[in-house]
């Protein structure tokens, strides 16, 4: 397949659309050229669908642990398959990592009591939120595919250059 050049090296051109995809994700919609339109929207299906088809992969592990009255108490711990693990590799390879925000009246001890646990939100999101959201909707539709949507907006002012909004179904 021909990938737009977009006017800009490899380098470039590959974060440009690494940090426009990421911005996709994280924030569901995205006003950006036409032609970046496109190419963000061939590498957010992908991405889309690879975190669909492994999100259900976890593996239940039960591990012997010493408390503090040197008593043996045996605790579950939900990890991710090998399928899931080399799925979030990928995704965090093809992204770039966007942080939660902390919110405007938010306290600094309750913004890093919210996201203590959290590594990667934007990974995250893609397995938690949009992962099975999609999956449903794949099931009532018998196919795959299709998460978003590109809006022609018309000729941007200055440059004549075709705006379009790409936002996720």
């Amino acid at each position: 397949m021909n990938q737009r050049k977009l006017g800009r090296p490899t380098d470039q051109r590959m974060a440009m659309l690494k940090n426009e995809v990421s911005e996709l994700l994280w924030y569901g919609r995205l006003e950006i050229t036409f032609d970046r339109a496109k190419e963000v929207s061939r590498m957010a299906e992908k991405l889309l669908t690879l975190a669909i088809n492994t999100y259900n992969d976890t593996v239940e592990v039960v591990k012997e642990k010493v408390n503090l009255k040197n008593e043996k108490v045996s605790v579950k711990f939900i990890n991710d398959g090998t399928k899931k693990l080399a799925a979030r590799r990928k995704l965090m390879a093809s992204l770039v990592d966007i942080q939660e925000a902390k919110g405007e009246k938010e306290s600094k001890s309750k913004y890093a009591a919210r996201t203590k646990d959290i590594k990667h939100p934007l990974v995250e999101k893609l397995f938690n939120e949009y992962a099975p959201r999609y999956k449903e909707r794949n099931d009532k539709q018998t196919q795959g595919g299709g998460y978003t949507r590109i809006i022609r907006l018309g000729q941007r002012r200055g440059d004549a250059a075709e705006m379009a909004i790409i936002e996720l179904l």
